[in-house]
């Protein structure tokens, strides 16, 4: 699965351990995730959906 993290964080210009924080997540959690190494779990990837703004389905594309 990929996804749009890193471009969307960006936007806001968060670092990744300020998202993380603001997800309840570790700094790692978030790398993983942005270099398609990690696919969160439902509750993880909608509370990054709400936070950045997008639909859950816009931020994690399915290959």
């Amino acid at each position: 699965m990929k996804n749009k993290v890193r471009e969307l964080r960006k936007r806001l210009k968060l670092t990744q351990d300020e998202f993380a924080q603001e997800l309840g997540v570790t700094r790692q959690t978030i790398n993983a995730i942005e270099n398609n190494k990690y696919n969160p779990t439902l509750e993880l990837a909608i509370k990054a959906a709400k936070f950045l703004g997008v639909p859950v389905e816009e931020l994690f594309i399915l290959d």
